[in-house]
Parts: C-alpha cells; sequence; structure tokens
C-alpha cells in the first residue's frame, strides 16, 4: 500500500495519541511477535511498536523485517517506536483506529 503524504500526515495525527500495543526486544521477530502483531494489525489497522533495541542500525532492520512479515506500510518511525498500518478487509469499528 503506498501512502500519498497527506494520507501520512492523517495517520501520524491519529497515532500521536495510541500506546505501543507490541514492544520486540533483542530477541526479534519471534513466532508469538509476529502473531500479535499481525492480530494487533487485523483489530486496529494502525499500530504503535516499541522497539527495545539498543543500535539504531538493529532498529532499523527490524522495523523493515516487520514491514515485510506483516505486510503493512511503515508510517512513521520516531527513536525506538514505529508506527504501522494495515488496512482491514472488514475493520470493526469498535477497535479501529482509522474508524474511530
Amino acid at each position: 500500500m503506498t501512502l500519498t503524504q497527506q494520507r501520512k500526515k492523517q495517520l501520524r495525527a491519529i497515532g500521536h495519541n495510541l500506546k505501543p500495543v507490541v514492544m520486540i526486544s533483542e530477541n526479534g521477530l519471534t513466532e508469538g511477535v509476529l502473531n500479535e502483531l499481525n492480530r494487533a494489525l487485523n483489530d486496529h489497522e494502525l499500530i504503535k511498536v516499541k522497539l527495545a533495541i539498543p543500535e539504531r542500525i538493529d532498529r532499523a532492520e527490524v522495523a523493515s523485517a516487520v514491514v515485510a512479515e506483516t505486510n503493512s506500510t511503515l508510517v512513521q518511525t520516531i527513536g525506538k517506536i514505529i508506527l504501522i498500518c494495515r488496512e482491514a478487509r472488514k475493520p470493526n469499528p469498535k477497535l479501529s483506529n482509522l474508524l474511530r
């Protein structure tokens, strides 16, 4: 999914008040973390992920792996927090961050 600058701006505004729902440590992307990421993206569509990894280069690699493995789009990276988006086929209006 390709995002225009205006759409990215809208998503960043929505994501500003969100708290990270998944934390990835130095163990990296395990099967459990991937399952949780996919569940959160299916429910919420727009989520923050905290990367508890000290090295900047390693964080960038993990962030790109998260985007590739979950088939999502990277909206924003600030320090150790990434904001990713994947639109659901049938979003739940009570859970979706995009519809609220």
